[in-house]
């Protein structure tokens, strides 16, 4: 549905966006992840055409961006980050002239916009004046007047920027449904909405995309198991020294909680653990402990969230993983 291959914005001596090459299955809705400035919204108007690439190429529903940008336009609907609304005109009159724009006919266009009104939950203000709205109603204005052709990709930029908790809350279930009918990218620096809303993540930094995967295969690619160990009676040297020499470690640090109930104890050494991948650091710890003479008064494992993933492949300065990794994941 969406392919990408080397796509390549420059400005000058600026790279915007670097190389990047993915795809997109049809009925996939996938979040595109990474700081701000990171090149998210400069991809997405390269693939709406609204600017075009230096270099490489870009596939829409079969349509090349650069060839056949007219055709494109026809397959996507485009949320922009801060969609240009006439603050003066009313709901309906606003999607009547997005849909005379679109070339739609008197009775297709009736129909458009009734069934953009009801799936964006917008029958009860359909009457107001769109400066009146709150800045939830006016992302679903937005959202309608992306939705009224109908097209079988929706690229949303940051959808839910500058919206209450609440409001968001109902942007996602709108994009969570939008993605039964629509293939669906959307762009965020937030990660609780890519893990609420999407299949496939592509985290984009410095113009590059550093990784992609589903929100479990990424948490899968992190640095393996993390495993707390608190040892009473030993000092925090001994215990980094003889842990760091353990063949099943792959790095330790210090760790110190806020109090007891998070596994602190007076007197007591801590550490965080990265164990190899694919082997059961608890159990091996606990066993360099027995050996040892240690009592444990804490053996912890604790799964890697998608938060660490995403600092790790972000860090300023930092390309953590090269370029052949970098474009792994599902190919369509």
């Amino acid at each position: 549905m969406i392919e990408v291959d080397g796509l390549t914005k420059r400005y000058g001596k600026h790279v915007a966006v670097n190389d990047v090459s993915f795809q997109i299955r049809k009925g996939e809705v996938v979040g595109l992840l990474g700081p701000n400035g990171a090149g998210k919204t400069t991809t997405m108007k390269m693939l709406t055409c609204y600017i075009s690439a230096t270099s490489g190429r870009a596939r829409i529903n079969g349509y090349d961006t650069f060839d056949q940008p007219l055709k494109v336009r026809e397959q996507v609907g485009y949320l922009p980050e801060s969609c240009p609304l006439y603050q003066d005109t009313d709901v309906v009159g606003y999607l009547r002239f997005c849909a005379d724009v679109r070339g739609l006919g008197a009775r297709e266009r009736k129909a458009a916009i009734d069934r953009v009104l009801s799936d964006c939950a917008l029958e009860d203000v359909r009457y107001k004046r769109i400066g009146h709205l709150s800045k939830g109603y006016r992302q679903r204005v937005g959202l309608a007047q992306a939705l009224l052709h109908n097209p079988p990709v929706l690229i949303l930029d940051e959808p839910t920027s500058g919206l209450d908790p609440n409001q968001i809350r109902d942007i996602l279930r709108l994009i969570t449904s939008l993605g039964q009918e629509h293939t669906v990218i959307h762009s965020t620096h937030i990660l609780s909405e890519v893990e609420a809303t999407s299949d496939r993540v592509l985290i984009i930094n410095r113009g590059e995309i550093v990784a992609q995967g589903s929100p479990r295969e990424l948490i899968a690619r992190g640095s393996g198991p993390l495993v707390f160990i608190t040892v009473p009676g030993v000092d925090q040297a001994t215990l980094l020294q003889r842990l760091a020499a353990c063949p099943f470690v792959v790095s330790v640090e210090a760790a110190f909680a806020a109090g007891p109930e998070a596994g602190q104890v007076p007197g007591a050494a801590r550490a965080a653990v990265h164990g190899v991948e694919g082997g059961d650091v608890a159990v091996e710890l606990f066993r360099f402990a027995v050996h040892q003479g240690w009592t444990l008064s804490e053996l912890r494992t604790e799964t890697a969230r998608l938060e660490e993933i995403f600092a790790n492949l972000t860090k300023p300065g930092d390309r953590i993983l090269g370029a052949s990794r970098a474009q792994e994941g599902d190919k369509a």
